[in-house]
Parts: C-alpha cells; structure tokens; sequence
C-alpha cells in the first residue's frame, strides 16, 4: 500500500540540467533513509545518493559536485538536482526509501523508475 511516485526525468542536452522529485504516500509511521539508484541498459543496479533522516548525505564519487540530494520530511520527498549533467549520466533513476508502517518493521520501498537521457 505504500507507494513511492516519481516525477521530472527527461531529455536534455549534455550540460544541461533536471531536477527528479519522489514522493511516499501510504500508511508511513516513520521514513528513514531515502535513496537515488540509476541503471543503464545492461548494467546493474548503482547508487547514485543517499540521505538520511539526520541529514547525513552520501555521493558516488561519478556525481560528486554535480548532483545534489535533499529531502523535505513533512511531504515526504526526496529530490535530486542533476546539473552539468554528461551523457554517461543517461539511465533509469529510482527512488528507494527505508519505511516502517508500524510495529516497528522497516521495510526497503523502490518507485517505478524514471528515464533520464543526455544527448545532443
């Protein structure tokens, strides 16, 4: 029942800049970690960066002063802004998110996935 959406994927030219927003709807008791993940065709699964409910944030070190993670707890969102972006930038970006709907259980949640390609 819980339910991660995300928004803002796209196609831009290398340089360029987006902005992906994920939102967590559902019967949520707490949100702990959320995270970026991105896939290219054929690859396997990597993360791109997290942040957690402290506001302790983490980088793959390809993204490193380029993309940008924050997190507005009272709606329940995670963003990343993806600037001077390059072409080996172009994959499908997930949201994933640490949740705990009560009990005390957490449980690992993932959204549908977002295409964002770099080309000129």
């Amino acid at each position: 029942q819980v339910q991660l959406v995300e928004s803002g994927g796209g196609l831009v030219q290398p340089g360029g800049s987006l902005r992906l927003s994920c939102t967590a709807s559902g019967p949520i008791s707490s949100i702990y970690g959320m995270n970026w993940y991105r896939q290219a065709p054929g690859k396997g699964r990597e993360l791109v960066a997290g942040i957690s409910s402290g506001g302790s944030i983490n980088y793959a070190d390809s993204v490193k002063g380029r993309f940008t993670i924050s997190r507005d707890n009272a709606k329940n969102t995670v963003y990343l802004q993806m600037n001077s972006l390059k072409p080996e930038d172009t994959a499908v970006y997930y949201c994933n998110a640490l949740i705990s709907t009560g009990r005390g259980i957490r449980q690992e949640y993932w959204g549908q996935g977002t295409q964002v390609t770099v080309s000129s």
